[in-house]
């Protein structure tokens, strides 16, 4: 087991900038998650897996199989260089993104497409919440948070290892999805139907938008149908993520 005590150390230092810096994430196609529950979740996925890092004073579960797994131990000094949590569990992963083949992209049928949601909390619940129901798969649309900030990440509670979530042109997906005969449904205020006249489609993709503007008109005009959820109390808006999921259930039910 290698072992780091040192925080000029260079790989400390990649690890540190993964964390903080999308632009870091981005160029190297890595990330880090952490804490004991993301760690297991990413050992369900061990080709996405760099190493483990773990605090010296953390004693691993039993249960883990660190087989052909890189385990690097680091001093509390280090630990607390890459930590992202005030109380830190001392587990990490170094993980790769993962990469979708062209081919695999033709196969999904039930999608969730998100227009510029830019709060990594919402971003992760959504990818959870798409988990949960069933979706093929999650688009990230422009100005939408990166799925790999470590607030999204724990948002998802591992998630983003369960299903395909990668960025794209909303455009050019509605398009090709349009081609494939897939149902498009926006999310507006105006123009809408009643969420609950929907029926159920075996295919389907959904659009959700930005918190504050909600789903751009450009985006709304390409849709073959608008839906809305009403209102009963005073609240002006439901949160972008409880609205997914709701839609999300209704049409797969």
């Amino acid at each position: 087991m290698k072992r780091i005590e040192s925080k000029q150390n260079a790989l400390v230092k990649h690890w540190k900038k993964l964390v903080s810096t999308k632009k870091e994430r981005d160029k190297t196609g890595e990330y880090i998650v952490e804490g004991f529950h993301l760690v297991e979740e990413a050992l369900k996925n061990k080709e996405q897996i760099i190493q483990i890092i773990k605090r010296e004073d953390v004693d691993l579960p039993l249960r883990w199989s660190l087989d052909d797994v890189q385990l690097v131990e680091v001093t509390e000094a280090v630990a607390k260089e890459i930590a992202e949590t005030e109380t830190s569990q001392g587990i990490f992963a170094h993980c790769k993104q993962s990469d979708i083949s062209e081919a695999e992209k033709f196969k999904w049928t039930k999608l969730l497409l998100i227009d510029s949601v830019q709060d990594p909390g919402n971003i992760g619940t959504m990818v959870r919440t798409a988990d949960a129901a069933g979706i093929d798969a999650v688009i990230l649309g422009k100005g939408c948070a990166d799925l790999y900030n470590p607030k999204t990440l724990r948002s998802a509670q591992g998630s983003h290892f369960h299903l395909p979530v990668l960025r794209g042109n909303l455009l050019d997906w509605i398009e090709a999805l349009k081609e494939r005969q897939i149902p498009i449904y926006g999310t507006a205020l105006e123009n809408a139907v009643d969420y609950r006249n929907l029926d159920k489609h075996e295919k389907f993709a959904l659009i959700v938008g930005n918190e504050g503007s909600g789903v751009q008109p450009e985006l709304l005009e390409k849709t073959d149908q608008n839906v809305i959820i009403p209102i009963y109390g005073q609240a002006e808006s439901l949160n972008v993520a409880v609205a997914t999921g709701i839609l999300l259930y209704k049409l797969m039910e």
